[in-house]
This record gives C-alpha cells, structure tokens and sequence, in this order.
C-alpha cells in the first residue's frame, strides 16, 4: 500500500462518521440567532448607562445577568428549574400520549370523530385558568393538579396536529399501498406514518411550548419551587430583576427543550425534500 493510500485511510478512521454524535462547534449560522436577542440587550444598556431611560420597572441587563449569577451560585436556579423542567416533562408526557391516541383514533374513524371531537372542541374553548379551581378541589395544591393542568395545556395542539394530519393524508397514496397488498400494519408503517410525521412533530413542539406557558399557571397554585414561583415571589418583594431573570430562564429552558425534541425528530424526517432544507437550514 503506498504512502498516499495509508494516509488517506488514516483520516477515514480519524473522521467521525457520518450522521453520528460526534461533537461539532456551533456554525456562525446556528449563532445568527443570538444577535437579535445580545443587540436589543446591549442597546439598552447603553441607553441605560447614558441615562436616557428609567430602570426601575425594567432593569438593565447587567443587573438581570447580576440576579441570574447569584441565583446559581446559591443553588436557587438549578432547585427552581429543575422543579419545572420535571412538571413540564410530566405534563408533556401523559398529555402528548394522551392526545396522539384519542387524535389518531378520531383522524381514522369517521364514526369516533363525529362521538368524540365535538366535546373535544368544546373543552378545548375553556380558558386555561378556568381548571384551576376544580383541579384544586380534585387533587389539591399538590404536583398532581399542577401536572393535570400542564397535561391539559399540552393536550389540545397536540390532539389537533395528529387528527388533522391522519385526515388529510392523500387517499391516492393510500389506494397505492392497497395496490401493493400491503396489510394494516405495513400500511400505516410505510406510508401513513411517513405522511403524518411532519404535521405530528410540529403539534408536537406547539404542544410542549404551551406546557412551558401552562406550568407558570400550575406553579401559581402554591408551588414553593419552580421558576414560575421565581416569578410570583419577584413580584410580591417588587424585584424587577429577578422576575426578568425568571423570563430569560424560561426562555432559555423552553429553546433546549424545543431543540432537543426537533434533533430527537430529524433522523425520521431526513427522507424530506423541504423548501427548508434546500435552503440549508440545519
């Protein structure tokens, strides 16, 4: 084997392989969305250092980021988001089972959809604070009330995404498996499931950001930890900066979650020809 040969097989077994976990820096592309977020904060403290606007009701960053620090150097911000993270994921779990059943069980049969979705939709008008009171009453101030309301904030977009994309499937793709002599099971396999996955990933992510919103409702109902409790007790001692710390964790948590859920997806969705990837975006 000449010289050329064995190095070239050398950086075949150096490079990682493809599609694998190997870890890569950020590309200047996936940071581009950090500018919009670092201009706005530098331009107002700037204006905050020059004077220009009044920081009582909204801190500058400098102090907010000041508030974030000692929050983890206490251990306050890791015991808060923990407490939510685990209510979210909770949540997120039984309601997104619970509406991938009931959504595919009404998107499948004509009879199930016209029984069940009418009271589904109505159910699904009722504000979210107004369970509130009645989960109180069932299960008490405890994490079960809380993750109930999560589940229920979770249920709706994901019910909607998963009976509207089995609907909506193309029934010539159906007829062409049928064509095939595939069976129940090949058919929703190898072509109900590729068509419907797009549109269930997507309710999917709307129905984990509406736990995000759910779970500062469910920690207003006496929670002693969460960062929705950050919120509330920023509020009543009348600490601006911790409540915008507060936000900025949500945010930050809410983004993790949402990008950990679309990377979990991608590797189902890769046999896409999307506008999107064309375009490149990763």
């Amino acid at each position: 084997m000449s010289s050329a040969d064995t190095a070239a097989s050398r950086s075949r077994a150096a490079a990682p392989p493809r599609g694998g976990f190997a870890a890569r820096a950020p590309s200047p592309r996936a940071l581009l969305g950090l500018l919009l977020p670092l201009a706005l904060a530098l331009g107002y403290e700037i204006a905050f250092r020059l004077g220009l606007v009044e920081a009582r009701l909204l801190p500058p960053p400098s102090r907010v980021f000041a508030t974030l620090a000692e929050l983890a150097r206490s251990g306050d911000l890791l015991t808060h988001a923990s407490a939510t993270l685990a209510r979210v994921f909770a949540g997120f779990v039984f309601g997104a089972v619970a509406a991938i059943l009931l959504g595919a069980l009404t998107g499948s049969s004509a009879l199930a959809r016209r029984l069940l979705d009418p009271t589904l939709q109505a159910l699904r008008a009722v504000p979210s604070l107004a369970w509130v009171p009645l989960f109180i009453m069932w299960f008490g101030i405890f994490e079960t009330s809380k993750v109930t309301l999560i589940a229920v904030g979770v249920f709706f977009p994901v019910y909607l995404g998963v009976m509207g994309a089995i609907a909506s499937v193309d029934r010539k793709i159906v007829e062409v498996g049928r064509v095939f002599r595939l069976d129940r099971v090949a058919l929703a396999r190898r072509i109900l499931l590729p068509a419907i996955l797009p549109d269930v990933v997507i309710a999917l992510r709307s129905g984990l950001g509406l736990g995000f919103m759910f779970v500062v409702a469910a920690e207003i109902m006496g929670a002693s930890e969460g960062l929705g409790y950050l919120l509330l007790d920023g509020q009543q001692l009348g600490k601006a900066a911790q409540i915008v710390a507060a936000l900025i964790a949500f945010a930050v948590l809410g983004k993790i979650c949402d990008g950990l859920l679309a990377a979990a997806a991608r590797p189902f969705l890769r046999w896409q020809d999307s506008f999107a990837r064309a375009g490149g975006e990763g």
